[in-house]
C-alpha cells in the first residue's frame, strides 16, 4: 500500500523570501531612479470568502514602464507581504499602455500575483487604472461582459497619486483572476 502524501498549500513562508524593500521599485540603488514618469502608489487589502483580512499573503506586481516597454530602463518586479490588516503597497511609477494581440492596446495595468495559504497555486489578476481612455478597448477587459466583474480589475484614485485595488479571494464580489 502506498503511504498518504500530506498536501501542501502555498505558504505561509514568506519571511524566507519577503524583502520590504522591494515593495518600494524607485528605492535609492533600484535601478529605477533615474527612469521618469508618474510616481504612484498602489494599495488594497486582500481579504478571503468571510470578508477577513488575508494577514499571511505574498503580493508580487509586474509591469511596463511608463514608456510601455517592458525591457527598457524601468525594472517592474516588486514583492511585499500583507500586514495584519491584510494590506498591502507598493511605490511605483505608473505604467504606460502595451501591444496586445492583433496589434490592440492594452490600457496600462500592473499584473499582480498572490500567494497564500489555502491556495494550491498562485492567482494572478491585474490592476488597471480608473479613467484611463484605452480601458474602453482594452482586450482583456472587455473580454468581461458583467460591469461588476470589469470593476474588480479597476483601482480607484484615491489622492496623492494613490491608487487603490482591495483584493477579494473568492464568494460575494470576487476580484477576476487569469489563467496564463
Amino acid at each position: 500500500m502506498t503511504p498518504a502524501t500530506a498536501s501542501q498549500t502555498a505558504g505561509p513562508y514568506w519571511h524566507m523570501i519577503d524583502f520590504p524593500e522591494w515593495a518600494d521599485l524607485l528605492r535609492p540603488g533600484s535601478g529605477n531612479e533615474a527612469v521618469a514618469g508618474e510616481r504612484i502608489t498602489l494599495v488594497g487589502r486582500i481579504t478571503d470568502g468571510d470578508g477577513a483580512a488575508v494577514s499571511d499573503a505574498l503580493v508580487e506586481i509586474w509591469q511596463a514602464g511608463p514608456d510601455g516597454n517592458y525591457e527598457g530602463a524601468f525594472h517592474g518586479f516588486g514583492r511585499c507581504a500583507t500586514n495584519a490588516e491584510g494590506a498591502f503597497r507598493f511605490t511605483t511609477l505608473k505604467p504606460g499602455p502595451v501591444p496586445g494581440r492583433g496589434n490592440a492596446m492594452q490600457a496600462p495595468h500592473i499584473q499582480i500575483a498572490i500567494f497564500a495559504r489555502g491556495l494550491m497555486q498562485h492567482v494572478v489578476t491585474r490592476a488597471y487604472f480608473e479613467g484611463e481612455a484605452l480601458n474602453a478597448t482594452d482586450p482583456v477587459l472587455n473580454l468581461l461582459e458583467d460591469p461588476a466583474r470589469r470593476a474588480t480589475l479597476v483601482a480607484k484614485s484615491q489622492d496623492d497619486g494613490t491608487w487603490r485595488l482591495d483584493i477579494r479571494l473568492q464568494g460575494n464580489g470576487e476580484t477576476v483572476f487569469l489563467e496564463i
